[in-house]
């Protein structure tokens, strides 16, 4: 398995949040657009050696627009029906 496929997963009450840290490079716009301002840096690095991100589930909405802005597609967000 690469390690650009392998990622860290998040569970809460309104979805699941994923990030592929191979394919990260902490640019931090998925942070800045966050209406919940509930993404915090991780101790996982990315591709550049740079801190990736993970969420604070608790105030994850999973809204998926951290999703929509990551210019290197590494967050899928999956919200519960």
């Amino acid at each position: 398995m690469s390690v650009a496929y392998k990622s860290f997963s998040f569970e809460g009450e309104k979805g699941s949040w994923f990030i592929f840290p191979g394919l990260c490079k902490g640019c931090g716009l998925c942070r800045e657009k966050c209406p919940k301002n509930c993404l915090e840096w991780s101790k996982s690095l990315g591709v550049y050696g740079t801190p990736t991100v993970e969420p604070n589930m608790d105030e994850c909405i999973a809204c998926g627009i951290c999703q929509n802005v990551c210019p290197d597609c590494a967050i899928t967000v999956e919200k519960n029906k």
